[in-house]
């Protein structure tokens, strides 16, 4: 029982891990499809646009890291595997949403995001990265 316990808290330490990075990747992204530096944009001018979609991309990576944990495979290793594929599938497949968005709104989505007054695009583009999650969340099997 108590090799059980340990076994299952090591697990929960790297998939933490694994999770942490992958959202570290997600937030890289977000940053690089945004003008400017996204850590000054929400903490130093408290942009709620900026605010919103990275919140977004992150419950989504969430999402996509939570479902390949939880219908990973008997092998930690397969599991440990298809979490990080998915996870980096999943941020891959967000930022093709962002640009397809971007490619059909006025303007360019990235300037947007980063008005300080509310913009209904950032809801959108939020919205967007979230349903792009989730499609990926369905794959998971």
């Amino acid at each position: 029982m108590l090799e059980d316990l340990l076994e299952g808290a090591g697990r929960s330490i790297v998939f933490g891990i694994v999770g942490i990075g992958l959202m570290a990747v997600g937030y890289v992204l977000v940053d690089l499809l945004t003008p400017g530096k996204l850590r000054e944009l929400i903490f130093a001018e408290r942009n709620p646009n900026a605010s919103l979609l990275l919140a977004a991309n992150q419950l989504g990576i969430a999402a996509i890291v939570f479902t390949a944990i939880f219908t990973s495979y008997d092998s930690f290793g397969q599991g440990l595997a298809s979490t990080v594929l998915f996870g980096l599938i999943g941020i891959a497949i967000m930022g093709l949403a962002f640009l397809v968005l971007d490619w059909m709104t006025p303007g360019k989505l990235g300037e947007v995001i980063c008005t300080p007054e509310r913009h209904g695009g950032a809801l959108v583009s939020a919205a967007s990265h979230f349903g792009a999650a989730l499609i990926v969340c369905a794959c998971i099997s």
